[in-house]
């Protein structure tokens, strides 16, 4: 008899990249280690304000051990993530820029749920392995969902979606449920 699949959530942010090592390998294995993955937007920076915690580009010693760090489980993991100090501060000292990127999928969980997965791989590969989402902000979703397979013109309503009371609540109800169950920061995997 075969066994019982098991659920496993997985709340994320595309600002962090520790979020990005996890979110590879359920996905790689969730066949092999018979769990059904279920994602969950959610955003680091309402974490970060709820728990009195700081961005961890934000001090010094974290930032300079986490670019060794997320050096050695790039590698490790497979995951083509390229950083340097100047990155490791301009995205983690500023997590809130991430807030639009994940209304956006919080738009895509609701409406458009199997693009979910190649859309949130879009955006670390935009943060972490090419140029910065937060470029040209408006278009960036944009060009990221075409890169990932979403239609323009869904696109283009998933990105008119993102401003919607809708759209808000949900994120912000899947950052609370993040909390409850006792995440703090996703700087470790």
């Amino acid at each position: 008899m075969a066994a019982a699949r098991k659920l496993v959530e997985l709340f994320y942010d595309v600002v962090s990249p520790y979020s990005w090592f996890g979110f590879e390998v359920l996905c790689r294995y969730q066949h092999v280690w018979n769990i059904d993955l279920r994602l969950r937007p959610a955003f680091l920076g309402g974490i970060i304000h709820a728990t009195g915690n700081k961005a961890p580009g934000l001090l010094p010693k974290r930032g300079e051990y986490m670019l060794k760090d997320i050096e050695r489980m790039g590698k490790y993991y497979q995951v083509p993530i390229k950083v340097s100090a100047e990155h490791l501060q301009r995205l983690l000292g500023k997590v809130p820029l991430s807030l639009g990127a994940m209304r956006f999928l919080t738009a895509i969980d609701m409406t458009q749920p199997q693009f979910l997965e190649p859309v949130s791989r879009e955006f670390w590969i935009r943060f972490w392995s090419q140029v910065s989402i937060l470029q040209n902000q408006i278009f960036v979703p944009l060009s990221v969902a075409a890169q990932a397979g979403l239609p323009s013109e869904q696109a283009q309503k998933l990105l008119e979606m993102v401003s919607s009371p809708a759209v808000k609540d949900r994120l912000r109800a899947t950052t609370d449920d993040a909390m409850k169950y006792g995440v703090r920061c996703f700087s470790t995997i």
